[in-house]
């Protein structure tokens, strides 16, 4: 693959990241995306253009306001990187595809949700939405260039039932221990991944959920009273599939 594909790729992530930034802030506020025009918060300030470059503004201005000095959260550059970074590594997987294009859009529907059900322990439904759609219009998309039939659908389906099933009992069973945010958010990831990863994908979500929910109570970060979002392990489970769902899948079916 070209250099310079790699490059853009990495910037057209960063430039979505901060984009990101806007949605994690502004939706769980039901305000609008696009008015008004990126301000501080502290001053309201409109920013220049040079102000919003991707993870570079930030480095330039110290991580502070340029008009009122307020201190801007490291959260924005690492989302900048993190959403580049992702994209690189996606590109470099699936190269410069279909099912590249549809990991890139899941991604950056993904990082919002994780990061609004950590703010404020909400899954707004038009991510989950976003992500079902998505995965849908792909597979449709699959059929139609013959790349797959229409009994194809089964499986996606399948794994919606397995994964909003299995957390829709779990809410029922522990009484609202799960919230409707992450049983829509696991549907939706099932019908993306399908059966065989669906299952992988909980198992991690459980696994990555136990043990940093444990990390955070040793660490005195949270307090066993305290409410931890599931939401975030889920997101963090479904790059893992993403990336590394197939060769964990065959590693394991190989066993003995």
């Amino acid at each position: 693959m070209h250099p310079l594909i790699l490059v853009y790729t990495f910037i057209l992530g960063t430039l979505i990241g901060s984009f990101l930034n806007v949605v994690v802030y502004r939706v769980p506020r039901e305000e609008s995306l696009s008015f008004p025009p990126s301000h501080c918060p502290s001053c309201n300030t409109r920013l220049k253009a040079y102000d919003l470059v991707p993870v570079v503004s930030y480095l330039f201005l110290g991580g502070k306001c340029r008009t009122c000095k307020t201190a801007i959260s490291i959260r924005y550059p690492l989302v900048e990187m993190l959403t580049g970074l992702l994209f690189l590594v996606t590109v470099i997987k699936f190269g410069v595809s279909l099912e590249g294009l549809k990991y890139l859009l899941v991604i950056a529907l993904l990082l919002p949700v994780a990061l609004i059900d950590y703010d404020h322990t909400i899954i707004p439904d038009r991510l989950n939405v976003g992500i079902f759609l998505t995965a849908l219009i792909f597979l449709l998309l699959e059929v139609y260039l013959g790349n797959a039939a229409f009994r194809d659908l089964l499986n996606p389906l399948y794994g919606m039932v397995l994964g909003g099933g299995f957390f829709l009992f779990i809410a029922v069973v522990t009484k609202g221990a799960m919230g409707g945010g992450d049983i829509k958010l696991m549907a939706a990831l099932g019908f993306l991944f399908g059966t065989a990863n669906t299952l992988l994908l909980m198992f991690l979500s459980f696994v990555l959920g136990g043990f940093l929910s444990s990390l955070l109570l040793l660490l005195k970060i949270k307090k066993r009273k305290d409410y931890i979002p599931f939401g975030p392990f889920i997101c963090a489970s479904a790059l893992l599939v993403i990336f590394y769902g197939e060769p964990i899948l065959s590693w394991y079916l190989n066993i003995g």
